[in-house]
């Protein structure tokens, strides 16, 4: 394997960091693993950075981990950005056309994202992510894109991924002392939406929701856009803490006891149960709040995708259905993409959506349907650089 035709995808989570290294079977041009490296995250919360040095530690260990593998050393990687920094905000602009002959061009396009942009609240905040979700010509909807049709003004809606600037920063300064290369940063959950969300889902309508340790994520798709994405600070240890102080136990037995591996006289089902409920109940409110303030709630016809560490709990599809009123399931604990990449462990997912979004994505073999977020959602790391300079 020729070592500049590696991408690779580094997830940096507040737990765990992932490394994953892809290249290309020379014969089918298939995407093929060729190695991966996990370490234990030091100096995070919450997806923020409280310790630079601790971070640019972890990195460096799951590296070596899979520089071990490969035989060569890795020098750029595509990253993730995750936590309740990132949110996002849906703007609108509008624009003339500019041509004489009325025909649209990409600078009217241009133009016309950075009208939305404009109204745009960004006061330590830096977008990563901008995706047009809806055009419109003269008030008439777009199915397709606006370039090289005619008219006199052209409308677009937007939706923005943005982060809180000095968590792109610590971020990137992590990355820069662990002498790795950033080429693109990507959001956590569309990182991860790619690989457990196809093309039909996405196009319906449907919610992932991400339930990690301490935060859960909402993202929303609808006609294979990401229209809405939101961070809230809970998570899975939540229920673990809540289930200690209800049984009186220590957090390690409360951990298996809320994953179902230990239950007996001492600790009645009924009660587990109840505590369980209780906290996957607010954190389901939290979801359809949300739905409900974007106006999706009780119409996802794909449903809710859940996944995440507390996707793992006994009963949850059947608490997000009854509370949510729409289909729910668990997303698969492994897939393939192409036939060829298998992925056993769902905890991986992340790092393989962020390694196969740096992939050539002209290349006619690669998976549209991993790749459709990406192309959407991919903005230019010239773009954030941009942004954070004074």
């Amino acid at each position: 394997m020729i070592k500049n035709n590696i991408n690779v995808g580094i997830d940096i989570g507040t737990h765990t960091t992932k490394v994953v290294v892809i290249g290309h079977d020379k014969e089918t041009n298939s995407p093929c693993l060729l190695a991966t490296g996990s370490s234990e995250t030091q100096g995070m919360r919450l997806g923020y950075i409280t310790n630079i040095d601790q971070v640019a530690e972890s990195i460096k260990r799951a590296v070596k981990q899979a520089e071990g593998v490969l035989g060569f050393k890795i020098r750029k990687a595509c990253i993730s950005i995750g936590g309740i920094s990132l949110s996002s905000s849906v703007s609108s602009g509008t624009v003339i056309i500019s041509r004489a002959d009325q025909e649209i061009t990409q600078l009217d396009i241009s133009k016309a994202l950075a009208s939305s942009e404009e109204s745009l609240e960004t006061v330590n905040k830096k977008i990563i992510h901008i995706i047009p979700i809806v055009y419109k010509l003269d008030g008439k909807d777009i199915y397709g894109r606006p370039e090289g049709m005619h008219g006199i003004k052209l409308e677009v809606k937007t939706l923005f991924i943005t982060c809180l600037k000095q968590n792109i920063e610590d971020l990137i300064t992590a990355l820069g002392l662990a002498n790795i290369e950033v080429i693109d940063i990507i959001a956590s959950p569309v990182a991860l939406s790619t690989i457990i969300l196809n093309t039909k889902q996405k196009t319906a309508g449907c919610a992932l929701v991400d339930i990690g340790a301490e935060t859960v994520s909402i993202s929303v798709f609808e006609n294979n856009l990401l229209i809405s994405l939101q961070i809230f600070s809970i998570g899975s240890m939540d229920i673990t803490k809540d289930v200690a102080l209800g049984l009186k136990i220590a957090l390690e037995e409360a951990e298996s006891v809320k994953l179902g591996s230990v239950l007996g006289g001492d600790y009645p089902k009924k009660k587990v149960d109840e505590i369980i409920e209780a906290r996957l109940g607010d954190i389901f409110e939290l979801v359809e709040n949300h739905l409900k303030r974007i106006k999706r709630n009780e119409l996802l016809p794909a449903g809710i995708v859940i996944t995440g560490g507390g996707a793992n709990i006994s009963k949850i599809e059947e608490i997000a259905k009854k509370q949510l009123n729409l289909p729910a399931k668990v997303g698969p604990t492994d897939t393939t993409i192409n036939n060829k990449l298998k992925i056993k462990d769902a905890s991986w997912y992340g790092a393989f959506g962020l390694a196969l979004s740096s992939s050539n994505e002209g290349n006619s073999n690669s998976s549209s349907a991993t790749l459709d977020v990406l192309k959407q959602a991919k903005v230019s790391l010239k773009s954030i650089f941009k942004q954070l300079l004074p």
